[in-house]
């Protein structure tokens, strides 16, 4: 069964770094659905900080401000959708403590279809221009394959009062603009459709859903963290649910949906991808102590430093979990649990063959370490390392040594990398003897982000001149007179 893409994406405009006087600062998220009358729709959801807004005087003496706001969808630079608005806050007695947020959202029919997307908005009471923002927008719905829409993060919902057109399964929902939970948010909760089970199931018919929270370096769901429901076929099924993550370690994540048959076998998918804070959550050594390691390959692992310096060289494929028995217990921890632990984190991944992996992986790191060791890291420790253990060898890299404008760079390029495509990595260094490359812009998730990469390969930005129009466009070929742009946009 074909597995469907989608993705609600938080675009972030106007970035600190563009914060200047008059630059509104918004939010801007979107989730595709279906309805079976209808066909395929896009939701968007914008949140403007009410703060960056001009407010004028109105004829009754009250202040307001407006923002214009422009969507375009297009397809081979023909427009075939857009919108065109104005969005006005209400009016205030008083513009001295302003700490509320403009929300708008949107529903606009779409067919099935690749469309880029463009958002334009303007401060109509300041003589600014405009930003720009773009995005690609995948709809891929139809009436013969069993399809999940868009996962919806939620802030917060109430029962619908009245009939809206904005209103989903007699809900009003504010969406969680962020894919980021601090540890002061203690919930996450999530809404989705599934669409044509009565079809392809059979009407009436039982199937299974399961929701769980994944570690994106391994998929595999965490402990506590998985739901399993039946739900009985129909032309759109409601899933509308959360999770408590008040235990969930820091990390990244996948929050993902899964429509299974009788036979527990799985249809079809879909994810969001979510990054929790949490420091307060530590590694429970409970999970391993009942381990059994006599007669397996980590018995023969006796040397207490070597073993450290083992599980220390798997950070890069660890999931958050794992990471935290390294941040708390690697130093400290007797032979017993570390070889537990050793052994677990490889059952984990191959539970016919542990050490047979463990040596694969090994002789990976062994290479690294040639690669790209420096003369104050270990190979597995410097971010073009741990890049390659995680993601593997990439299928293109640039390598560019100083030239006249830039540092020492690289750019590598995965063509797909789990359900991502195109995946690219920016790396440079103000000092090649050292060999130790910082990851500058990446394109992963859960990945730094980084619009200015360019600026980092200069090796002295300073502080940027918003008011240059050249510092608002990401990615220019060819900046400065060298190919770091074209490198990036079309790898060789």
């Amino acid at each position: 069964m074909k597995k469907l893409f989608f993705s609600l994406i938080l675009i972030i405009l106007f970035s600190a770094s563009f914060a200047q006087k008059g630059s509104l600062r918004a939010y801007l998220s979107h989730a595709s659905f279906y309805a079976p009358e209808y066909g395929p729709y896009v939701e968007t959801y914008l949140s403007i900080l009410g703060s960056s807004v001009q407010y004028v005087k109105t004829e009754n003496g009250k202040f307001q401000g407006t923002v214009l706001v422009t969507m375009l969808f297009s397809q081979n630079d023909s427009i075939k959708e857009f919108r065109k608005y104005e969005l006005n806050t209400a009016e205030l007695d008083d513009t001295t403590h302003i700490n509320f947020v403009i929300f708008d959202q949107q529903r606009i029919a779409l067919p099935s279809g690749k469309f880029d997307f463009e958002l334009i908005l303007a401060d109509k009471n300041l003589d600014f221009p405009p930003f720009k923002a773009k995005d690609i927008l995948s709809i891929n719905f139809n009436d013969s394959d069993i399809a999940i829409s868009d996962i919806e993060l939620i802030e917060s919902f109430s029962q619908a009062t009245e009939t809206s057109e904005m209103a989903k399964s007699g809900y009003d929902f504010i969406p969680y603009q962020d894919n980021y939970y601090p540890q002061s948010i203690n919930k996450i909760a999530f809404y989705a459709e599934i669409y044509n089970t009565a079809k392809l199931v059979g009407d009436g018919t039982q199937f299974v859903v399961a929701t769980s929270i994944q570690a994106l370096e391994t998929g595999a769901p965490i402990e506590n963290f998985f739901k399993i429901k039946r739900e009985t076929s129909d032309q759109v099924n409601v899933i509308f649910n959360e999770f408590d993550i008040s235990e969930l370690p820091s990390g990244n994540y996948n929050l993902t949906i899964s429509v299974r048959d009788k036979e527990n076998k799985e249809i079809t998918s879909q994810s969001i991808f979510i990054q929790r804070s949490n420091p307060g959550v530590k590694f429970n050594t409970n999970s391993i102590q009942n381990l059994v390691t006599d007669n397996s390959f980590v018995s023969r692992m006796t040397n207490v430093d070597t073993l450290r310096e083992y599980i220390r060289m798997c950070g890069p494929i660890s999931s958050a979990n794992e990471k935290l028995f390294m941040l708390n217990y690697i130093k400290t921890s007797e032979i017993k649990i570390l070889q537990q632990f050793f052994l677990s984190f490889w059952q984990n991944r191959n539970a016919v063959d542990p050490e047979g992996a463990w040596m694969k992986y090994y002789g990976i790191v062994l290479g690294v370490e040639q690669e790209f060791g420096s003369t104050n890291k270990k190979g597995y420790e410097t971010d073009r390392g741990r890049v390659y253990l995680q993601y593997g060898s990439p299928n293109q890299r640039i390598i560019e040594p100083y030239t006249a404008s830039t540092l020492p760079y690289e750019i590598w390029q995965y063509y797909k990398y789990n359900k991502q495509t195109d995946v690219k990595f920016v790396f440079y260094t103000p000092d090649r003897s050292l060999n130790d490359y910082k990851l500058a812009h990446s394109t992963a998730t859960g990945e730094v982000k980084n619009v200015n990469w360019q600026y980092e390969i200069r090796g002295t930005p300073g502080p940027l001149d918003t008011d240059k129009d050249v510092y608002k466009k990401p990615y220019q070929i060819n900046s400065f007179g060298e190919k770091s742009g074209e490198y990036f946009n079309v790898p060789r």
